[in-house]
């Protein structure tokens, strides 16, 4: 004997002729391979809001309704002529004006009376049903599927509950039963509806059809539900917010349940349950491929690889919380609460409640808040009056997020990789609840931050060795622009080898910016810049990053703008880690760099500077490594500055220092002023950043500045006077290099911090100095420490360039993303 199995075909399924033809497939397939002894059918897609929407224009007296049912009626005739052949059409088309003339009566009674019930809606819509199983019987017919059309309203009872109609399922089982030994051919049957005892049309709810294709299913002892839809089976998050969603190959009952409370478009909880009883077997199919595996649900799940099966999320909630001394310890307070809200009949999505039973929380849907807050108020007004028991406390614009499945039963650390997550990026828990099964775990946030918390801990339970980075740059000149070229040339190897996933989402030069949640192309985003039409403005590409919400977010600052610089807690603040070789925002007050630095660690995020001093040297990051490990900075020397550096490095007999410079500036090593560079700031900035990682609360005022740069050489009034004036003073740096040079000793511009003081200024080495001998624009840094008392740790290399200073952002980069346990 073959396998019993219904079949049900959703919207998507009913929305076009060609997805009616690959219905009719199915239907011939299906009927091969077991006993299909009826197809239940919904409306296609769109049309049950479009006559709810003609039933309230109806009764508003709006002649508009009009041009809806036309829409309607256009829609399943076009789909009957491209369906049929033009004998077949004749009574197909008959049928659909038979019903269409009653659906008009039936609105034209609504607009005569303007009152519109829960009966008169529920008659109005459905025709969605008995409309499209109608043509799929014609089509059935014409293409030698012996078929009848079956109206579920002569056989599913109800009570009078208009809108979520309750089944008398003793009647129906018994009508299914009766019907079907009397009816051998296929049955098309129409989803959703059925009727009253008084022979009313009714309509049972939300997921009205998948509920028909189960009481049949349960009454007919089926082996399986096949429900076609217009989606690849259950997905692991909604697709809308999250991306790379996978498809759940199977789920139990419970998971299905829970998924489908917390918002995920599953089966509906209420109407699997005939099913449930029965133990018949669900399948989810996609009616846009037929051959995908689609997701089975039964009684036990398949176990896979994934510690949780999906990802779930309820916007738009409100948080209610009751609160008081008077609550600890006294019984009957739940019950109360409860009871008061059961009465004014307020669903409640959620419930935690302290260990201290100082407090319990509900939340609600938010039309549902102030009724819930004067319901539990009048309840506890007496508590209220005598202050045991303080006002209930309302927040809105909340959302649940949830990870759901049977794998998380006794597993450790589930909870901990979820908070871990959201926090990581900078999500705040306002409240969370764990249900006893262990089948989910429940996390109320702000809505705010629902598109980056699902995105991120999707990541972290389905694809848990990826690293993925959304970078939003700003700064694209010989840094930048480098940086994006390093980025281009290397993330397929870093995705390949590592695990790395990254993508440019947003982009800035001084004129425009573009963001993009897909990524930017990282080997076109100059046309990007170039095409987009958004003015760049700090504020405004900083919003823009925050409202895309993407996890793992990096602020890549490759200006040395003041004003972008001033906008890091901001960023910090909104979970989003910097990035940045712009020493602006360390070297200012060291207030502000201390406020950076906790407003990092509060919010879970990182400020990575590293090329604040040294480009791409380990410089920061080793002084922070010997702190951490214990040790103390007893001295730093350096030689900080690329620039100074080569001019130094390459300043000897026969070249006069005027020369060097301008040289220099020609090979792009300065400023475009060079005396930005001679006037040693630069250098102050580094080593005050320096001083502070070493534990010293220093300002850039305590820094004793010894500079290049005469009265006169600041005065000048352009560059080209600048020039002529420091010719004029070769002389005397000429006799500096010779006084050095007599001695045995090279002259460096040089940085120390000694005993908590620091200076800068232009000293000679000699041969035994670390310093002595240099080559191009070298920095070096010698660190002097409790425990390398007696030689110091030095670090030597380029301090300047444009490659070797993007190479240390990017390892910064590289730094954000934290492998979760």
């Amino acid at each position: 004997m073959r396998t019993t199995k219904i079949l049900k075909f959703g919207g998507a399924s009913m929305n076009t002729p060609k997805t009616i033809e690959q219905v009719v497939d199915i239907i011939k397939k299906s009927k091969r391979d077991a006993h299909v002894p009826v197809v239940v059918v919904s409306a296609m897609r769109g049309v049950t809001n479009e006559l709810i929407q003609i039933a309230e224009l109806a009764s508003q007296k709006k002649e508009t309704h009009k041009k809806l049912l036309l829409h309607i009626k256009k829609q399943h005739k076009d789909a009957a002529r491209s369906l049929l052949s033009k004998r077949a059409q004749k009574s197909a088309l008959a049928h659909i004006d038979e019903l269409f003339g009653k659906l008009e009566n039936a609105a034209r009674e609504v607009f005569l009376t303007g009152e519109l019930e829960g009966k008169s809606r529920d008659r109005i819509m459905s025709y969605g049903e008995r409309l499209s199983s109608r043509l799929l019987s014609d089509v059935l017919n014409a293409r030698g599927v012996s078929c009848e059309y079956l109206d579920m309203r002569t056989i599913i009872v109800t009570d009078d509950n208009f809108g979520s109609a309750a089944v008398d399922f003793t009647q129906t089982d018994k009508n299914i039963k009766q019907y079907f030994s009397a009816h051998k051919k296929l049955q098309i049957a129409t989803g959703f509806i059925a009727s009253s005892k008084n022979q009313e049309t009714t309509t049972i709810g939300r997921g009205g059809s998948d509920y028909t294709a189960c009481i049949l299913g349960a009454a007919l002892g089926a082996k399986m539900i096949e429900i076609w839809a217009g989606v690849a089976g259950v997905l692991t998050a909604d697709p809308r917010k999250v991306k790379e969603v996978l498809p759940i190959r199977s789920l139990s009952y419970e998971e299905a349940a829970e998924i489908s409370y917390f918002g995920a478009e599953v089966i509906h909880p209420a109407t699997m349950r005939p099913a449930v009883e029965k133990n018949i077997p669900l399948h989810i199919r996609n009616i846009f491929d037929p051959k995908a595996s689609g997701t089975l649900i039964g009684k036990k799940s398949i176990p896979d690889d994934n510690l949780i099966k999906g990802i779930s999320a309820v916007s738009g909630i409100a948080m209610l919380s009751l609160r008081g001394i008077g609550m600890a310890g006294a019984t009957g307070v739940s019950g109360r609460l409860f009871g008061a809200l059961g009465r004014e009949k307020i669903n409640v999505i959620l419930i935690t409640q302290a260990s201290s039973e100082h407090s319990i929380s509900i939340a609600v849907s938010p039309k549902d808040a102030d009724a819930a807050k004067a319901a539990i108020e009048e309840e506890f007004s007496q508590e209220r009056a005598a202050h045991s028991i303080d006002d209930v406390l309302v927040e809105r614009g909340l959302s649940i997020i949830a990870i759901v499945g049977e794998g998380m039963r006794h597993q450790r650390g589930l909870a901990g990789r979820l908070f871990q997550t959201l926090g990581r990026n900078g999500v705040n828990i306002v409240a969370i609840a764990q249900g006893s099964s262990e089948l989910n775990i429940s996390a109320v946030i702000n809505q705010s931050e629902e598109i980056r918390a699902l995105n991120a801990v999707h990541v972290a339970f389905f694809a848990p060795g990826r690293r993925r980075i959304n970078i939003f740059q700003v700064g694209v000149g010989l840094i930048g622009s480098t940086l994006l070229e390093q980025i281009h040339e290397q993330k397929d190897s870093l995705a390949r080898e590592h695990g790395y996933d990254i993508r440019v989402a947003g982009i800035a030069n001084t004129r425009t910016f573009a963001c993009s949640p897909d990524g930017i192309s990282t080997g076109s985003w100059r046309k990007a810049l170039e095409k987009s039409h958004i003015k760049m403005k700090v504020n405004s590409f900083i919003d823009t990053m925050k409202k895309m919400g993407l996890p793992e977010s990096v602020f890549v600052d490759c200006t040395a703008s003041e004003e972008v610089a001033s906008r890091y807690s901001d960023v910090l603040r909104a979970g989003i880690s910097v990035v940045t070789p712009n020493k602006r925002a360390n070297s200012g007050t060291y207030e502000q760099y201390k406020e950076m630095k906790q407003r990092a660690q509060k919010h879970g995020v990182k400020f990575l500077y590293e090329t604040n001093v040294g480009a791409g040297l380990p410089v920061i990051s080793t002084i922070n490594d010997l702190m951490l490990s214990g040790d103390k900075i007893v001295k730093i020397e350096a030689v900080l500055s690329g620039t100074l550096s080569y001019i130094f490095n390459h300043y000897s007999a026969g070249n006069a220092f005027s020369e060097i410079v301008a040289k220099a500036r020609e090979l792009g090593y300065t400023e475009p002023d060079p005396r930005s560079d001679l006037d040693g700031m630069d250098v102050a900035r580094k080593i005050l950043i320096l001083a502070r990682e070493a534990g010293f609360p220093l300002e850039i005022k305590d820094i004793k500045i010894k500079g290049l740069l005469s009265p006169e050489l600041q005065k000048a009034k352009s560059i080209d006077d600048f020039f002529v004036k420091l010719k004029k003073e070769d002389p005397s740096f000429e006799k500096k290099r010779k006084d050095a040079e007599n001695k045995g000793q090279v002259l460096r511009f040089i940085a120390t911090l000694s005993k908590g003081k620091a200076t800068v200024s232009l000293q000679a080495v000699g041969k035994e100095h670390p310093f002595y001998s240099l080559s191009g624009n070298d920095n070096v840094i010698a660190f002097t420490t409790e425990r390398y008392s007696t030689t110091p740790i030095v670090i030597k290399g380029p301090g300047a360039g444009a490659k070797v200073t993007a190479a240390g952002v990017f390892a910064d980069i590289l730094r954000i993303p934290s492998r979760v346990v």
